[in-house]
Protein backbone atom coordinates (compact mmCIF):
# COMPACT_ATOMS: atom_id res chain seq x y z
CA UNK A 1 0.00 0.00 0.00
CA UNK A 2 1.16 3.39 -0.66
CA UNK A 3 2.13 4.36 3.08
CA UNK A 4 4.66 1.64 2.55
CA UNK A 5 6.72 4.08 0.72
CA UNK A 6 7.04 7.07 2.80
CA UNK A 7 8.10 7.49 6.31
CA UNK A 8 5.40 8.43 8.19
CA UNK A 9 4.16 9.58 12.18
CA UNK A 10 1.30 8.26 13.34
CA UNK A 11 -0.95 10.29 15.63
CA UNK A 12 -4.30 9.17 17.78
CA UNK A 13 -7.23 11.34 16.95
CA UNK A 14 -10.62 11.19 17.80
CA UNK A 15 -13.47 9.36 15.95
CA UNK A 16 -12.46 5.76 16.56
CA UNK A 17 -16.05 4.41 18.02
CA UNK A 18 -16.04 1.83 15.84
CA UNK A 19 -11.74 1.32 15.48
CA UNK A 20 -8.54 3.21 15.84
CA UNK A 21 -8.79 6.25 14.41
CA UNK A 22 -5.03 7.98 13.60
CA UNK A 23 -3.45 11.19 11.10
CA UNK A 24 -0.94 9.68 9.47
CA UNK A 25 1.86 12.65 8.38
CA UNK A 26 3.98 11.68 5.58
CA UNK A 27 7.58 12.87 5.10
CA UNK A 28 6.30 15.18 2.30
CA UNK A 29 4.15 16.73 5.59
CA UNK A 30 1.03 15.74 3.98
CA UNK A 31 -1.88 14.29 6.02
CA UNK A 32 -4.54 11.03 5.26
CA UNK A 33 -6.61 10.01 8.49
CA UNK A 34 -6.94 6.47 8.54
CA UNK A 35 -9.26 4.03 10.55
CA UNK A 36 -7.91 0.41 11.57
CA UNK A 37 -10.85 -2.33 12.12
CA UNK A 38 -9.01 -5.64 12.44
CA UNK A 39 -12.23 -7.38 14.05
CA UNK A 40 -15.09 -5.80 12.55
CA UNK A 41 -17.87 -7.67 10.54
CA UNK A 42 -16.89 -8.06 6.97
CA UNK A 43 -17.67 -5.45 4.77
CA UNK A 44 -17.71 -2.43 7.32
CA UNK A 45 -15.42 0.48 5.76
CA UNK A 46 -16.11 -0.72 2.30
CA UNK A 47 -19.63 0.61 3.50
CA UNK A 48 -18.58 3.63 4.15
CA UNK A 49 -16.60 3.71 1.45
CA UNK A 50 -19.29 3.41 -0.91
CA UNK A 51 -21.47 5.93 1.02
CA UNK A 52 -18.77 8.72 1.18
CA UNK A 53 -18.41 8.78 -2.51
CA UNK A 54 -21.94 8.44 -3.26
CA UNK A 55 -22.92 11.20 -0.86
CA UNK A 56 -20.07 13.05 -2.89
CA UNK A 57 -21.63 12.55 -5.73
CA UNK A 58 -24.11 15.35 -5.24
CA UNK A 59 -24.04 18.95 -4.11
CA UNK A 60 -24.03 18.81 -0.83
CA UNK A 61 -22.20 19.19 2.28
CA UNK A 62 -18.23 18.14 1.48
CA UNK A 63 -17.24 14.94 2.16
CA UNK A 64 -13.26 13.92 3.17
CA UNK A 65 -12.27 11.93 -0.20
CA UNK A 66 -11.71 8.30 -0.26
CA UNK A 67 -8.17 7.61 -0.61
CA UNK A 68 -8.10 4.26 -0.63
CA UNK A 69 -10.13 1.22 1.45
CA UNK A 70 -9.11 -2.30 2.12
CA UNK A 71 -10.67 -4.39 4.66
CA UNK A 72 -9.04 -3.27 7.53
CA UNK A 73 -8.34 0.20 6.60
CA UNK A 74 -10.12 3.31 5.26
CA UNK A 75 -7.83 6.25 4.36
CA UNK A 76 -9.27 9.41 3.63
CA UNK A 77 -8.33 12.78 3.10
CA UNK A 78 -7.51 14.92 6.04
CA UNK A 79 -9.88 17.69 6.98
CA UNK A 80 -8.02 20.32 10.26
CA UNK A 81 -10.90 20.77 12.66
CA UNK A 82 -12.37 24.59 13.04
CA UNK A 83 -15.01 26.17 15.18
CA UNK A 84 -18.67 26.44 14.01
CA UNK A 85 -19.75 29.67 13.11
CA UNK A 86 -23.23 30.68 12.23
CA UNK A 87 -22.24 31.32 8.70
CA UNK A 88 -21.10 27.95 8.46
CA UNK A 89 -24.25 26.79 9.97
CA UNK A 90 -26.85 27.94 7.31
CA UNK A 91 -24.39 27.35 4.78
CA UNK A 92 -24.31 23.69 5.87
CA UNK A 93 -28.82 23.49 6.00
CA UNK A 94 -28.74 25.07 2.27
CA UNK A 95 -26.10 22.44 1.21
CA UNK A 96 -27.69 19.61 3.23
CA UNK A 97 -30.93 20.64 1.44
CA UNK A 98 -29.48 20.00 -2.00
CA UNK A 99 -28.05 16.84 -1.03
CA UNK A 100 -31.23 15.47 -0.58
CA UNK A 101 -32.90 16.78 -3.46
CA UNK A 102 -30.38 14.85 -5.13
CA UNK A 103 -32.28 11.85 -4.34
CA UNK A 104 -32.23 8.39 -4.41
CA UNK A 105 -33.57 5.45 -6.82
CA UNK A 106 -35.65 3.94 -4.10
CA UNK A 107 -35.27 3.47 -0.32
CA UNK A 108 -32.08 1.68 0.62
CA UNK A 109 -29.15 1.36 -1.21
CA UNK A 110 -27.29 -1.49 -3.25
CA UNK A 111 -24.62 -1.65 -0.72
CA UNK A 112 -24.47 -3.87 2.59
CA UNK A 113 -25.19 -1.33 5.19
CA UNK A 114 -23.87 -0.84 8.79
CA UNK A 115 -24.49 1.74 11.81
CA UNK A 116 -21.75 1.19 14.17
CA UNK A 117 -21.06 -2.17 14.35
CA UNK A 118 -24.20 -3.20 13.58
CA UNK A 119 -25.29 -4.14 10.44
CA UNK A 120 -28.17 -2.34 8.77
CA UNK A 121 -30.54 -3.64 5.81
CA UNK A 122 -30.24 -1.52 3.06
CA UNK A 123 -32.93 -3.93 1.07
CA UNK A 124 -34.75 -1.94 -0.98
CA UNK A 125 -38.15 -0.38 -0.63
CA UNK A 126 -40.90 1.78 -1.93
CA UNK A 127 -42.93 2.71 0.91
CA UNK A 128 -41.13 4.58 3.39
CA UNK A 129 -43.46 4.10 6.68
CA UNK A 130 -42.98 0.24 6.54
CA UNK A 131 -39.68 0.47 4.63
CA UNK A 132 -38.51 2.36 8.09
CA UNK A 133 -40.05 0.32 10.77
CA UNK A 134 -39.31 -3.14 9.04
CA UNK A 135 -35.54 -2.21 8.31
CA UNK A 136 -34.57 0.71 10.51
CA UNK A 137 -36.79 0.02 13.81
CA UNK A 138 -37.76 -3.45 14.03
CA UNK A 139 -33.79 -4.96 13.96
CA UNK A 140 -32.84 -3.15 16.83
CA UNK A 141 -35.93 -3.06 19.09
CA UNK A 142 -35.02 -7.12 18.83
CA UNK A 143 -31.29 -6.92 19.73
CA UNK A 144 -32.78 -4.22 22.59
CA UNK A 145 -35.29 -6.54 24.08
CA UNK A 146 -32.93 -9.72 23.60
CA UNK A 147 -30.17 -7.66 25.74
CA UNK A 148 -32.68 -6.58 28.47
CA UNK A 149 -31.74 -3.06 27.71
CA UNK A 150 -35.39 -2.70 27.15
CA UNK A 151 -38.00 -4.42 29.08
CA UNK A 152 -40.69 -6.45 27.84
CA UNK A 153 -43.17 -3.60 28.89
CA UNK A 154 -40.88 -0.92 27.18
CA UNK A 155 -40.42 -3.27 24.47
CA UNK A 156 -44.41 -3.57 23.56
CA UNK A 157 -44.74 0.54 23.59
CA UNK A 158 -41.86 0.58 20.97
CA UNK A 159 -43.96 -1.87 19.03
CA UNK A 160 -47.22 0.04 19.51
CA UNK A 161 -45.49 2.92 17.80
CA UNK A 162 -44.15 0.70 15.24
CA UNK A 163 -47.60 -0.26 14.56
CA UNK A 164 -48.48 3.23 14.04
CA UNK A 165 -45.73 4.48 11.80
CA UNK A 166 -47.96 4.84 8.70
CA UNK A 167 -50.43 7.41 10.32
CA UNK A 168 -47.25 9.11 12.19
CA UNK A 169 -45.45 9.16 9.12
CA UNK A 170 -46.53 12.94 7.64
CA UNK A 171 -47.07 13.56 3.63
CA UNK A 172 -45.08 10.81 0.94
CA UNK A 173 -42.41 12.22 -0.24
CA UNK A 174 -39.84 10.89 -2.62
CA UNK A 175 -36.70 9.40 -1.38
CA UNK A 176 -34.09 11.51 -0.37
CA UNK A 177 -30.21 11.11 -0.21
CA UNK A 178 -29.37 11.48 3.30
CA UNK A 179 -26.49 10.47 5.27
CA UNK A 180 -28.37 8.60 8.05
CA UNK A 181 -26.51 8.71 11.05
CA UNK A 182 -26.48 12.61 11.15
CA UNK A 183 -26.27 13.12 14.83
CA UNK A 184 -24.27 16.02 15.63
CA UNK A 185 -20.66 14.10 16.43
CA UNK A 186 -20.74 13.58 12.31
CA UNK A 187 -20.64 16.99 11.67
CA UNK A 188 -17.33 17.73 11.22
CA UNK A 189 -16.92 21.34 11.72
CA UNK A 190 -13.65 22.18 9.57
CA UNK A 191 -10.97 25.33 9.50
CA UNK A 192 -12.17 25.86 6.06
CA UNK A 193 -15.19 27.37 7.52
CA UNK A 194 -17.31 24.61 6.19
CA UNK A 195 -18.99 21.95 8.11
CA UNK A 196 -17.89 18.56 6.72
CA UNK A 197 -19.92 14.72 6.85
CA UNK A 198 -18.28 12.47 8.46
CA UNK A 199 -18.84 9.08 9.15
CA UNK A 200 -22.07 7.95 7.08
CA UNK A 201 -24.88 4.94 7.15
CA UNK A 202 -25.57 6.90 4.11
CA UNK A 203 -28.58 5.45 1.87
CA UNK A 204 -31.96 6.68 0.05
CA UNK A 205 -34.24 7.74 2.90
CA UNK A 206 -36.56 10.13 4.45
CA UNK A 207 -34.81 13.57 4.51
CA UNK A 208 -36.71 14.65 7.79
CA UNK A 209 -34.68 11.44 9.75
CA UNK A 210 -31.35 13.74 9.52
CA UNK A 211 -32.98 16.58 10.18
CA UNK A 212 -34.23 14.86 13.59
CA UNK A 213 -30.71 13.21 14.60
CA UNK A 214 -29.13 16.84 14.02
CA UNK A 215 -31.37 17.72 17.46
CA UNK A 216 -30.05 14.17 19.78
CA UNK A 217 -27.19 14.46 22.30
CA UNK A 218 -28.02 18.24 23.20
CA UNK A 219 -28.07 18.89 19.33
CA UNK A 220 -25.75 20.41 16.51
CA UNK A 221 -23.79 23.80 16.94
CA UNK A 222 -26.08 27.23 15.45
CA UNK A 223 -29.11 23.92 15.11
CA UNK A 224 -31.99 26.74 13.96
CA UNK A 225 -29.92 28.33 11.29
CA UNK A 226 -29.22 25.18 9.84
CA UNK A 227 -32.77 24.44 9.73
CA UNK A 228 -33.80 28.00 8.86
CA UNK A 229 -31.91 27.88 5.97
CA UNK A 230 -32.39 24.36 4.64
CA UNK A 231 -36.13 25.33 4.62
CA UNK A 232 -35.66 27.96 2.72
CA UNK A 233 -33.73 26.09 0.29
CA UNK A 234 -35.98 23.35 0.37
CA UNK A 235 -39.53 23.86 2.50
CA UNK A 236 -40.54 21.02 4.73
CA UNK A 237 -43.90 19.31 5.28
CA UNK A 238 -46.15 21.11 8.17
CA UNK A 239 -45.81 19.19 11.06
CA UNK A 240 -41.94 17.90 10.70
CA UNK A 241 -41.15 19.07 14.22
CA UNK A 242 -43.63 16.54 15.86
CA UNK A 243 -42.69 13.71 13.65
CA UNK A 244 -38.91 14.45 14.86
CA UNK A 245 -39.04 11.86 17.69
CA UNK A 246 -39.82 8.98 15.41
CA UNK A 247 -36.95 9.76 13.32
CA UNK A 248 -34.71 9.71 16.22
CA UNK A 249 -36.19 6.33 17.55
CA UNK A 250 -33.88 4.77 14.77
CA UNK A 251 -30.61 5.74 16.41
CA UNK A 252 -31.98 5.71 20.12
CA UNK A 253 -32.54 2.18 19.18
CA UNK A 254 -29.19 1.62 17.58
CA UNK A 255 -27.68 2.87 21.00
CA UNK A 256 -29.82 0.59 22.93
CA UNK A 257 -28.81 -2.38 20.86
CA UNK A 258 -25.01 -1.41 20.99
CA UNK A 259 -24.59 0.31 24.81
CA UNK A 260 -27.42 -1.34 26.55
CA UNK A 261 -30.04 0.42 29.17
CA UNK A 262 -28.15 3.23 28.92
CA UNK A 263 -30.23 4.96 26.89
CA UNK A 264 -33.66 3.61 27.85
CA UNK A 265 -34.98 6.42 28.93
CA UNK A 266 -33.93 8.27 25.37
CA UNK A 267 -35.96 5.71 23.71
CA UNK A 268 -39.21 5.51 25.61
CA UNK A 269 -39.41 9.71 25.92
CA UNK A 270 -39.28 9.43 22.13
CA UNK A 271 -42.14 6.85 22.64
CA UNK A 272 -44.07 9.19 24.94
CA UNK A 273 -44.11 12.36 22.61
CA UNK A 274 -45.57 9.37 19.81
CA UNK A 275 -48.47 8.62 21.80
Amino acid sequence: MFIEHQRIRCTPVPGGSVGVAQRLTFDDGGDVFAKFVEDGPAGLLRSEAEGLRWLADADGPPVPEVVAVADEVLVLDWVPTGEPTAAAAEEFGAALARLHRAGADGFGAPWQGFIGRLAQDNGPGTDWPSWFAERRLSPYLKASRDSGALSTEDAAAVDRVLARVGGLAGPAEPPARIHGDLWPGNVHWAADGRAWLIDPAAHGGHRETDLAQLGLFGGAPHLERILAAYDEAHPLADGWRERAPLHRLHLLLVHTALFGGTFRDEVMSAVAALV
